[in-house]
This record gives C-alpha cells, structure tokens and sequence, in this order.
C-alpha cells in the first residue's frame, strides 16, 4: 500500500489539520499519511488528531521549518 501525501507547507491553522483529517477519512486501516506542514501549531495540532480520532501518529519531527508527520490511520 502506498504512502498518501498532504503538503501543507504554507498553510495556517487549523487547514493543515482539517486535510489531513479529510484524507485520513478516506483511507484504509492501516494505511499511512505523511503530511508537511510550516504551522508552528502543527506538532500539538496533530497529536491532539491521532489522540482524538484513534490514529497513531508514527513520526514527527522538523527540518529547517518544516514539520513532517507519519500517521497510520485507524480506519
């Protein structure tokens, strides 16, 4: 199963998270997002998402202003 992608590099809260929730919506159990953001929000946005809808968020981190996410989605 391929790696979905949501680039929301640029993109001020809460949008980031809303597309995110959108495409998680759509996949499989399972399946994974990565999602690039530049929201300094992003990182508790996000962890307030998994934490909320059952996703485990698999890896966070940054690099040079971008925020990277890996969430396996709960289906």
């Amino acid at each position: 199963m391929a790696e979905r992608v949501v680039d929301a590099r640029g993109l001020k809260c809460p949008l980031p998270v809303m597309k995110a929730a959108k495409v998680l919506r759509e996949l499989p159990a399972g399946a994974l997002l990565r999602v690039l953001a530049t929201d300094p929000g992003a990182p508790l946005d996000f962890v307030d998402l998994c934490a909320s809808r059952g996703h485990a968020l698999l890896r966070s981190g940054e690099v040079e202003g971008v925020f990277e996410f890996v969430i396996r989605a709960s289906g």
